[in-house]
């Protein structure tokens, strides 16, 4: 019997973890004296997060860096489940775990080795086309677009369309 593809897997999908710094962002952090590092996020990967959320997929940021602007924005995107300074996201994931999340139904986008245990414990092991080497070879699925710049927009609206969620009444609205 040959292995699922990674849609098939997607439509099963109904949690997703994503990275911040490389997933959200292009890797780029500008720094300044006395302020936090400041970091973008692609307007489009902005509208797929607060749309997922809306119709009901759990979407939770798991990150090694902290930034109360990357708080406060995915806040107002409706992320309810935001982890910042993760210096070990696989026992983060256990902690989830604990919690009733269900590694089967989960989905890891990451882009470099602090990502790597995370991602090989659940159904669909993601990344943006400019991850890691090493997170390429372990990712079912690699999005054409790179961190920062629609990767998570990618992902989250297939999921969608898997599910008939994504031009819903929802979608004309932030």
């Amino acid at each position: 019997m040959a292995s699922r593809t990674y849609k098939e897997i997607l439509a099963n999908i109904d949690h997703f973890l994503i990275d911040a710094d490389g997933v959200l962002t292009d890797n780029r952090v500008l720094l300044f004296p006395g302020i936090d590092p400041v970091r973008s996020f692609h307007s489009r990967d902005s509208y797929a997060l607060q749309h997922a959320v809306k119709e009901g997929l759990r979407v939770a940021i798991v990150s090694g860096g902290r930034s109360q602007g990357m708080e406060e924005c995915l806040a107002r995107l409706g992320v309810k489940d935001r982890f910042f300074n993760v210096a070990d996201k696989s026992a983060k994931l256990d902690e989830l775990i604990a919690s009733g999340l269900d590694p089967s139904r989960t989905a890891y986008m990451g882009d470099d080795i602090p990502d790597l245990r995370a991602m090989t414990r659940v159904a669909l092991p993601c990344c943006p086309a400019d991850a890691a080497e090493e997170v390429k070879a372990i990712s079912r699925y690699i999005s054409p677009k790179p961190g920062g710049m629609g990767c998570v927009r990618d992902l989250l609206e297939q999921a969608l369309k898997a599910r008939g969620r994504w031009l819903t009444e929802n979608a004309h609205t932030w």
